[in-house]
C-alpha cells in the first residue's frame, strides 16, 4: 500500500507533463504492480497456510492412516495425475476423500511442501521415495531434480543400484550415465557389494559389452569367479556361460595355467573344457585361432593394429621400403622398421604367431624375412626352395604330429602358393615349418596361377581366381586339405580376375580387387557365392585384412593404373562400406596384415 501511494503521489507531481498521456501512466502503474516476483510466492505461502489450517480445502488425501487436507486447484496445477483425476470424470474426482495405496505418507508430505512452496530438501534418505512418487504423480520438475541429485551421487559403490533405479523409472539420461560408470569403472565396481548382487543375465550383459574398460583380461576373470563364489550352490551352473564372455586367450599363459586351469570349480565343470582348449590353441597358434574371444577389448592395453608393408608408389615405378603401423581406434599411423635389404615388389606377406613374414618378390627372389612384433626387427629365415613373385602366403594347420595330438591341437605352418618365376606360372606349393626353420614341397595346384587370392578358412586353403598366362585369367576355386595333402575344385567364382585379395571372417571368405567394384563372399560350408557390397570404384592389388571384426581395404590401383592412398572398411553385419583415414602414401602391391600390439609400444 505504501509503495502504491508513493507511486501515485509521484504521478500526481508530474501530472502537468503533457508528453505523458493518462493511458501510458496507467500502464506504468499496472506493470509495476505485477512485476514483483514475490507476488506468486506470497500467494503460495498463503495457500500453504490455508492447507495447514484446513481453510478452503476441498479434498483430503489419505495414506498410511494419515490425512492431508489439500486444494484441488493446487494439486492439479502441479500434477498431471491429479489433473486427470479431478477433471477426467473419475469417481475419485467427485469424492471429498481420496485414498492412495502404497504411497509413503512421509514422501507425500515432502511432495506437498514442494507443490505449495516450490522447494524441497532432497536427501539420501528421501530421494528414492520422492522419485517414485514424482514419477507416479507425473511431476516432471521434481522427478528431474531427484535424477540430478542421484547423478551427482554416482560412485562405483552405488552405480549398479542407481542404474537399476533409473531403468525402473524410465530415466534414460541417468541410466546411460550410471551404465557408463559401471563399464568404465568395472575393475573398482566389481569389488563392491552391489556387484555381488547382480543376476547372471545382468553380469553377462556387462561382460559382453564392447564398452567394458579393463586394462587386462585377468580383471574380468577374477570378477566372474568372485561373483560365482559369493553363492556357489546357486551360481556354479552359470559358470560356463559367464566364462564364455571372458577372453581367456588374452590371459597371460602362466596366469591361465596357475589360476584358471587349476581352479577347482572350473575343473569340476566339463562344459568349460572347450573354452580351455581354445585358449591353449591360441597360446600355440596365435591370432590364427579365429574367435571373438581372441580379439582385444577396445580399452585394453593390448590392441589389434594393421601393418602395411612396402609396395609400389602412385605410378607403380618406385619400390617403397616403408613399413607402417595403423591403430584403427586412435586413427594413428606409426613407422616400423623398414623392409630389409633391397626393396622389391609383388612379394607375399602373412602372419604367424603374431609375427609378420614376407617372401619372394620381383624378380624371382627366394628370400624370406620375419618381422618380430615384439622387437620390431627383421630376421632372415630359411629361403624358399623356388624363387617366385606374384605368389601368396597363408598360415594353416599342418599335418597333425604324433607328439602334438592333444587338446593343444596341431602346429601352424606357412604355405607359399603359386606365383611366377619370370617365365612360367607356377603350380608348386611350399610349406614352412617354423620349428625346424625349413621349407618342403607339398601337393601342387591343379592349375598354375599367379596373382590369385589365397586364404585359409576352416582348416583348409582356398586359391581363388588368378592369372593363367599374360592374357587369360581363371574363375576356378582350388581347395587344399592339409590332412590329405591334396587339392580339389569347388564352385567357380562369379568373376575371372587376377590381382585379387581375400580374407576370412566368421567362417566366410571375402574377396576384393581384380578391378572389380563389387565385394564378394564365399561360404565354404555351403559352397556358395554372394555379392555383399560395392566399393566407390574398382581396385586391384589392394591390401585387405581383418581388424576389430571389420574388413579393411587399403590402397591398391584404380582403373587408371594409379596407386591409391584411400582406405575403407566393410562391416559384414551391415554390409556398409565406410571411408577411413588415408594411408601415409599412395600404395599398391603391398603387404597388409593384422597383429596384436601393446599400446605402450
Amino acid at each position: 500500500m505504501y509503495q502504491l501511494m508513493e507511486e501515485g503521489s509521484s504521478y500526481g507531481a508530474n501530472s502537468t507533463d503533457k508528453n505523458v498521456s493518462m493511458d501510458q501512466r496507467d500502464k506504468q502503474l499496472r506493470v509495476k504492480l505485477c512485476s514483483r516476483s514475490c507476488h506468486a510466492e506470497q500467494i503460495l505461502q498463503t495457500l500453504n497456510a490455508y492447507r495447514q489450517d484446513g481453510i478452503f480445502t476441498d479434498v483430503v488425501l489419505v495414506m498410511d492412516g494419515q490425512e492431508f487436507p489439500c486444494h484441488r486447484a493446487t494439486l492439479s496445477a502441479n500434477s498431471a495425475y491429479f489433473r486427470a483425476m479431478f477433471a477426467g470424470g473419475l469417481k475419485e474426482g467427485d469424492q471429498g476423500t481420496v485414498r492412495l495405496q502404497k504411497i509413503s505418507a512421509h514422501s507425500m508430505s515432502l511432495v506437498l511442501d514442494y507443490m505449495y512452496g516450490g522447494h524441497v530438501a532432497i536427501q539420501e534418505d528421501n530421494v528414492e521415495g520422492l522419485l517414485e512418487l514424482s514419477s507416479l504423480l507425473q511431476i516432471p520438475k521434481l522427478k528431474d531434480a531427484c535424477a540430478a541429485y542421484l547423478e551427482a551421487q554416482l560412485h562405483p559403490c552405488n552405480c549398479l543400484g542407481i542404474m537399476r533405479f533409473a531403468d525402473s523409472f524410465s530415466i534414460p539420461s541417468l541410466a546411460k550415465k550410471s551404465k557408463r560408470l559401471v563399464l568404465e569403472g568395472f575393475v573398482e565396481v566389481s569389488h563392491h557389494e552391489e556387484f555381488l548382487e547382480l543376476d547372471a543375465a545382468e553380469l553377462g550383459l556387462c561382460l559382453a559389452s564392447e564398452r567394458l574398460a579393463v586394462p587386462k583380461e585377468e580383471a574380468v576373470f577374477e570378477a566372474v569367479m568372485r561373483w560365482v563364489r559369493h553363492n556357489v550352490a546357486s551360481r556354479k551352473g552359470t559358470l560356463k556361460d559367464l566364462l564364455a564372455q571372458v577372453r581367456l586367450p588374452l590371459l597371460d599363459p602362466v596366469y591361465f595355467l596357475e589360476k584358471v586351469e587349476m581352479d577347482e570349480l572350473i575343473q569340476e565343470s566339463k562344459d568349460c573344457i572347450p573354452l580351455l582348449q581354445e585358449a591353449r590353441k591360441y597360446y600355440i597358434l596365435g591370432m590364427e585361432v579365429s574367435s571373438p574371444r581372441s580379439r582385444p577389448r577396445r580399452f585394453m592395453e593390448l590392441a589389434e593394429m594393421i601393418v602395411v608393408i612396402g609396395g609400389c608408389d602412385k605410378k607403380g615405378i618406385l619400390k617403397l621400403p616403408f613399413v607402417d603401423l595403423f591403430h584403427p581406434e586412435r586413427k594413428e599411423w606409426k613407422p616400423l622398421s623398414g623392409m630389409p635389404g633391397c626393396t622389391k615388389s609383388e612379394f607375399a606377406a602373412c602372419t604367424l604367431k603374431n609375427d609378420v613374414y614376407i617372401s619372394g618378390g620381383h624378380i624371382s627372389s627366394r628370400d624370406v624375412w620375419l618381422l618380430s612384433s615384439q622387437l620390431n626387427v627383421w630376421i632372415k629365415v630359411a629361403c624358399l626352395q623356388k624363387g617366385r613373385w606374384r605368389h601368396r602366403m597363408a598360415s594353416l594347420h599342418g599335418k597333425v604330429l604324433l607328439f602334438t595330438c592333444t587338446a593343444l591341437g596341431c602346429f601352424r605352418w606357412i604355405y607359399a602358393v603359386g606365383g611366377y618365376d619370370g617365365f612360367y606360372r607356377l603350380a608348386s606349393v611350399e610349406c614352412y615349418d617354423p620349428f625346424s626353420n625349413s621349407w618342403k614341397a607339398v601337393a601342387p595346384l591343379l592349375e598354375a596361377v599367379s596373382s590369385a587370392a589365397i586364404v585359409s578358412c576352416l582348416n583348409k586353403l582356398y586359391v581363388i581366381g588368378g592369372a593363367m598366362d599374360d592374357g587369360a585369367n581363371t574363375e576356378k576355386v582350388q581347395c587344399y586339405d592339409p590332412e590329405r595333402n591334396n587339392w580339389g575344385l569347388l564352385s567357380p567364382a562369379p568373376f575371372s580376375q587376377r590381382c585379387v585379395s581375400a580374407v576370412a571372417l566368421d567362417h566366410l571368405i571375402y574377396v576384393v580387387g581384380g578391378l572389380l567394384s563389387k565385394i564378394f563372399s564365399y561360404d565354404p560350408q555351403n559352397d556358395t557365392w554372394s555379392e555383399v557390397a560395392s566399393l566407390p570404384g574398382p581396385l586391384e592389388s589392394c591390401g585387405v585384412t581383418v581388424c576389430d571384426g571389420k574388413i579393411y581395404i587399403l590402397g591398391g590401383r584404380d582403373e587408371n593404373e594409379e596407386g591409391s592412398d584411400k582406405a575403407f572398411t566393410l562391416d559384414p553385419e551391415t554390409g556398409i562400406v565406410a571411408p577411413q583415414p588415408p594411408l601415409q602414401r599412395c600404395t599398391s602391391y603391398h603387404g597388409c596384415v593384422t597383429i596384436l600390439r601393446h599400446m605402450s609400444r
